[in-house]
């Protein structure tokens, strides 16, 4: 599990930035996180959440299109 301090402050520049429309003074430090779990690595883009809950998500079911595959 993400810290909650790194998560609170991603999010309020995601808001910053996004939602109302600013521009930030350093856009570099700006970083995708999971949108579930708050996990910096490993995300993916298409989805938005990092592989960990992508990986529960699909074996749920939960993703359409997407499966786990079994072998």
């Amino acid at each position: 599990m993400a810290r909650t301090a790194l998560k609170v402050k991603q999010w309020k520049m995601f808001e910053k930035r996004f939602v109302k429309g600013q521009d930030l003074k350093q856009p570099t430090k700006y970083y995708n996180r999971c949108r579930l779990c708050g996990r910096s690595k490993s995300f993916i883009r298409d989805f938005g959440i990092c592989r960990v809950c992508l990986r529960s998500y699909a074996r749920e079911g939960l993703i359409m299109g997407l499966r786990k595959a079994s072998w």
